[in-house]
């Protein structure tokens, strides 16, 4: 801490500091609550932060500061300024994106005479910013179970990890054990472990919140933090259906297909959730007639919480299963999740599409390249793109192209279910996805409904690979499904994380090394006409263990190298997932 007597003292003793390191300019009158100079000096995700009385920046944007305070030491030198709050003024003159945080009951301000100075030192002592800060902890939007069962002694658990030195990623990495023993506990197929594997689901669970409330009690955001917190929630929950299907092949029942397509179902949920907000995500004129209804639901705080609740968010969802798992059966907590999932997918995508037929919204590039990013089109779509726009064909209307892709998933699974195991049909039926796979994504995705052809391929994917393993009908297959899947889910994730933190999508060779959602579809139905079952099981296992390998390695290498490349602190205050 150094104290400058002007804003040209400033900026020589700010010369002083090394160009990589943050820095602030606090007036030495400032009167406030510690909580408030925490939230406005200490904040990484932002690179330049003003709250009244302090400024602060990153290294990113130290040049804007030293412009700044170059331009407040000539106005003061001159006289054409009023010597005044040199932190307020350097603020205003900032020519960088800056930050003002709101800081609600929190008091900070530099008082002009001593009574103002007496009136804000009261106002401090009046108000417990601890009690601000733990109460603002909490997630500000979240669903019921999460709200009024979790969060109340989760913030208590988040703070006793911050005054011990914890971080929210060991908080993260603990959550992600807690559920593996979960899932190991299920595993077990006895009644014992089926009910330790529920309280232990709802403890991990317990720890997934307190590790966001970790971040924002102690404002310790990151890249890697986000990254693990978002991935890690969907580890957890596959493992355990992969848990819970082990543990019913132990009493002797067979509930792969079942634990498979909880994961289809619940990873193409996502995909929906992703799409719609990133083809909305900076649309202009965001309003329709849906939308106005909801706000008006809104003004109703039970509806509030009944349609969050109807969504099955990860709160809900994880007791449902939780209690399920230790009062009942794997099979029937599969049967009550698929029921819960099918009817929340069913209401979320109908209002949505509803919303997107009645707002008059201009979608942006940006917009149609993040869908273009997650419909993950391999080599053999970008050659039909190439055909396509060489022959002189092209879907002008944004209808054709999701018609004809709706279409051509509709046959691919229809005809891969109605046939027996090793016909050539389903193949047939491939081929005619790829050229519409090509088709679809031939044109900017700017339609009203376009946002609907990433999740429309992931569907065509994952149920083609479910389908053919069941009708496989040999011990193994599923489980090898159930690990494809699992793979290819977690690129697709891990595309949508890059997205979200405005790092881009995955390396084009990447997407090219692991075939693209049409090469890896028709590679499944190829491998299925060729080889006879037992070799089939093999072949899915071989090919979910490259996947995975290829995209782990990259996908790590990337999320720890996320802050050597300058990559902004992050962290998801979005729907619950």
């Amino acid at each position: 801490m150094r104290v400058a007597s002007d804003a040209a003292d400033a900026e020589t003793l700010l010369a002083a500091v090394p160009a990589d390191e943050r820095v602030a300019v606090v007036d030495a009158r400032f009167v406030g609550h510690v909580h408030a100079l925490r939230l406005g000096l200490t904040d990484p995700r932002f690179e330049a932060v003003a709250i009244p009385g302090a400024v602060t920046v990153r290294p990113a944007a130290r040049p804007a500061l030293d412009r700044a305070l170059r331009t407040a030491a000539g106005d003061a030198s001159n006289g054409s300024v009023v010597v005044g709050i040199v932190a307020d003024r350097v603020a205003e003159l900032l020519d960088t994106d800056l930050h003002r945080p709101e800081l609600g009951e929190l008091v900070a301000e530099v008082p002009r005479d001593p009574q103002a100075r007496n009136e804000a030192r009261q106002a401090v002592a009046a108000l417990d910013d601890e009690a601000i800060r733990l109460r603002t902890a909490v997630k500000s939007r979240d669903g019921f179970f999460t709200t009024y069962c979790i969060s109340p002694y989760s913030r208590y658990l988040a703070r006793w990890c911050a005054r011990r030195g914890l971080t929210p990623n060991q908080v993260t990495t603990a959550s992600l054990l807690t559920a593996l023993i979960a899932a190991g506990c299920a595993a077990t197929g006895t009644r014992a472990g089926f009910v330790t594997a529920g309280l232990l689901l709802l403890f991990s669970f317990v720890l997934d919140c307190t590790d966001g409330q970790l971040a924002r009690y102690s404002l310790q955001y990151s890249t890697l933090g986000a990254w693990l917190d978002a991935t890690f929630d969907r580890a957890k929950e596959y493992a355990y259906y992969a848990g819970l299907a082990l543990g019913a092949a132990r009493g002797g029942d067979d509930v792969w297909a079942l634990a498979l397509g909880a994961m289809v179902l619940q990873t193409c949920r996502h995909v929906v959730d992703f799409s719609f907000n990133e083809a909305n995500h900076d649309a202009t004129a965001n309003t329709s007639p849906t939308a106005a209804l909801s706000d008006k639901l809104d003004s109703v705080g039970w509806t509030v919480w009944l349609r969050r609740m109807i969504v099955l968010p990860i709160g809900e969802r994880w007791a449902m299963i939780a209690v399920l798992t230790a009062v009942t059966t794997p099979r029937i907590t599969f049967y009550v999740l698929l029921i819960g999932c099918a009817f929340a997918a069913t209401y979320t995508t109908a209002g949505r599409v509803l919303r997107s037929l009645t707002r008059k919204a201009q979608r942006t590039d940006r917009a149609a390249q993040a869908l273009a990013d997650l419909a993950d089109s391999g080599p053999l779509a970008e050659a039909m793109v190439r055909v396509w726009r060489r022959i002189g064909v092209k879907a002008d209307k944004s209808g054709s192209r999701l018609s004809g892709a709706a279409g051509a998933v509709v046959l691919l699974v229809f005809w891969t279910w109605a046939e027996p195991y090793g016909s050539w049909l389903p193949v047939i039926f491939a081929v005619i996805y790829v050229l519409n796979a090509g088709a679809a994504v031939a044109q900017p995705l700017k339609g009203a409904l376009d946002w609907l052809i990433p999740p429309f391929f992931r569907a065509a994917e994952y149920c083609t690979v479910l389908i053919l393993a069941a009708k496989a009908d040999v011990n193994g297959a599923l489980p090898a499904a159930f690990g494809l899947v699992g793979a290819v889910a977690y690129h697709h994730y891990d595309t949508v994380y890059r997205i979200r933190g405005n790092a881009g999508a995955p390396p084009n060779w990447l997407v090219r090394a692991i075939g693209g959602h049409e090469g890896r579809t028709l590679l499944v139905t190829v491998l299925a006409a060729l080889l006879a079952a037992t070799d089939f099981k093999v072949a899915l296992t071989a090919l979910a263990v490259a996947v995975a390998l290829v995209v782990l390695v990259e996908s790590i290498r990337f999320w720890v190298t996320a802050h050597t490349r300058g990559a902004p602190a992050v962290h998801d205050e979005g729907e619950p997932a």
